[in-house]
């Protein structure tokens, strides 16, 4: 059984519209996060940084989906996104930290993109 600090899914579900993923664990929790969210929220170096002062707001996600979910061992999944982001390796842990503060976190994310002046819209084309 897994503990407080590990937790097991019970159920990883890429929604028909690839435009949120719904993770569910043992003992009942359950997220349903949004494809959006996921990829601003990547855990890839390339949107965290290797320090905390690197971490880079990414703009313009409102449209992206998910296009694949690939395991990588039995700890995480690799998210292919339609942007072609696919270098973050989401961990149980970091999903259910993602479900548990996803309130905070869009909120702190929102803030990011008014003080940079930046949209979740994507760029218009020409």
């Amino acid at each position: 059984m897994a503990s407080e600090e590990t937790p097991w899914p019970t159920e990883l579900r890429l929604h028909k519209d690839r435009k949120a993923l719904t993770i569910a664990f043992e003992g009942g929790e359950r997220h349903t996060l949004a494809a959006e969210y996921l990829r601003v929220k990547s855990p890839s170096a390339e949107v965290q940084g290797h320090a905390p002062e690197e971490r880079k707001t990414v703009p313009g996600k409102r449209d992206v989906c998910v296009m694949e979910v690939q395991p990588v061992g039995n700890y995480a999944v690799r998210l292919v996104f339609d942007d072609l982001h696919s270098t973050g390796i989401y961990s149980w842990d970091y999903f259910r930290d993602l479900g548990r503060n996803h309130a905070a976190y869009w909120q702190a994310y929102l803030d990011e993109l008014a003080a940079k002046g930046l949209s979740r819209d994507p760029p218009a084309r020409r």
